[in-house]
């Protein structure tokens, strides 16, 4: 009996890319797990920073993104560069 093919354990898309190319998902059922958070995110590009608030600023901020429709991770991206874009 052949030995069975694994899915490949890389982050590299295009080997990931050339590898479901030629397999099935279902044939892999048993290695698959269900992901409850995104893995993905959208429209990242650049470098992530970490910015510590006070609980009761990121109500506020939480609330003024959503009165405004958008994330807040969004909305502290367009702050940023905004402020940056004032001194270049």
């Amino acid at each position: 009996m052949a030995e069975k093919i694994k899915i490949p354990s890389t982050d590299s898309i295009h080997e990931l890319a050339s590898f479901w190319d030629l397999h099935d998902i279902t044939d892999f059922d048993e290695e698959l797990e269900e992901v409850t958070e995104s893995v993905f995110t959208e429209g990242t590009f650049g470098t992530s920073v970490s910015v510590k608030l006070e609980d009761e600023e990121v109500k506020i901020l939480k609330k003024i993104a959503r009165n405004m429709g958008k994330k807040e991770t969004d909305l502290i991206s367009e702050w940023i560069h905004h402020k940056i874009h004032e001194f270049i």
